[in-house]
């Protein structure tokens, strides 16, 4: 199929892309990557009046490190975040996840501000802004504001995106050196949208976690923390049995959607074997 005819206009400027959105409010789409947008407008999916491309404008795009905070661009791609040696050395959660991403091809066009903003639950950008209490930067025709990772994804493809708004860049914390990361999840092939997925983020100190974060994908409308879970391995070792433990509260925090090819049950169950392999990886 062919997209709907519709109008396009690329500005050079952030102040010209927000003044295009609240000009044409719900008949505009932005167009960052595209790996998600083309799509849906080639099935008939969207049907926008208007496409603001704003890759053309400028400040959007780039790795920043500014003390203890790791600034990225809202168009940096998928394979800029991948080839980063800045990114591998302070935010290796990021460095992980990104190979899960789709394919060598969608990597080099998609865009980390796009992920983002679709919110797709089974994406592997949210849960690790969630693991790693990232910060998104929006901007507006009143200024920018600062929201949270925990509070911005807020229900299936939903988020805290206001009208007319765009998010222009991501602040993660820069690991220190105790900190340790894993990512890991399932997929029928590889690229494929994930069964499920962790993202999960810890202190080590004396061989012992604390501060640990377990962020899954593709087991609700939105990257679930699991709380509960991270409770009962707080200050201990990664032995067999609080994995155990861990495993058994991971039912109290998650329950997954079933989809046309996994049961509810056999994602719990998979994602219990997720966490296992992450408490090992966090632990060494």
């Amino acid at each position: 199929m062919k997209a709907p005819a519709f109008a396009y206009a690329k500005p050079t400027s952030l102040e010209h892309a927000l003044a295009l959105l609240e000009r044409h409010g719900d008949g505009a789409k932005l167009l960052a990557g595209g790996q998600s947008l083309i799509p849906t407008l080639n099935m008939r999916l969207s049907a926008p009046e208007l496409l603001v491309d704003i890759t053309g404008v400028s400040g959007l795009a780039g790795i920043k490190i500014t003390g203890t905070v790791v600034r990225i661009g809202a168009l940096t791609t998928h394979a800029e975040i991948e080839c980063s040696p800045e990114i591998a050395r302070h935010v290796p959660l990021l460095a992980q996840a990104v190979p899960h991403i789709a394919h060598a091809a969608i990597r080099n066009r998609g865009t980390l501000g796009g992920s983002i903003a679709l919110a797709d639950p089974a994406a592997e950008y949210p849960a690790c802004a969630v693991a790693l209490d990232a910060t998104f930067v929006i901007a507006g025709k009143h200024g920018e504001r600062r929201v949270k990772a925990r509070e911005f994804f807020k229900a299936l493809y939903e988020t805290e995106l206001r009208p007319g708004e765009v998010i222009v860049a991501a602040e993660f914390p820069a690991a220190g050196a105790s900190e340790r990361s894993a990512f890991l999840e399932l997929a029928r092939r590889h690229g494929d949208y994930a069964i499920v997925g962790l993202a999960a983020h810890a202190r080590l100190t004396a061989g012992k976690l604390s501060d640990a974060r377990f962020a899954f994908l593709g087991a609700g409308g939105t990257p679930v923390l699991a709380k509960n879970t991270a409770a009962t391995v707080e200050g201990k070792l990664s032995t067999p049995d609080v994995v155990a433990v861990a495993q058994a509260a991971l039912g109290s925090d998650i329950d997954p959607p079933a989809d046309l090819y996994t049961s509810s049950t056999t994602k719990l169950h998979l994602a219990r074997v997720l966490l296992a392999r992450a408490l090992v990886a966090l632990a060494s």
